[in-house]
């Protein structure tokens, strides 16, 4: 298990402030986090190709077609205040207040 001052110097490498109830709660989760850690690096899996994914992906993202955009007619339509060269911007100092 982890020591108490270790969580300390975790934290504050983190710059975190963790009470005396989280800094002791830390300890506890980081301690069987660790333990996890442990039992996986025990396996042998030799021979054990590397995954990204535990499934097969295929097909996972949408073709890269090209399509339509916008005219600028419809881009400005919702536009509070559209220009002819358009969006209408107020200048520095004015605006809503």
């Amino acid at each position: 298990m982890l020591e108490r001052h270790q969580v300390d110097h975790v934290a504050r490498l983190a710059r975190l402030e963790l009470s005396d109830v989280e800094a002791d709660r830390m300890a506890t989760e980081l301690s069987k986090i660790l333990d996890h850690i442990e039992a996986i690096r025990s396996l042998d899996l030799a021979g054990v190709q590397p995954t990204s994914h535990v499934v097969d992906l295929v097909n996972a993202l949408r073709a890269d077609a090209p399509h339509g955009s916008l005219t600028p007619e419809q881009a400005l339509a919702a536009a509070p205040e559209p220009t002819a060269a358009g969006f209408g911007v107020p200048s520095p100092g004015q605006g809503a207040e």
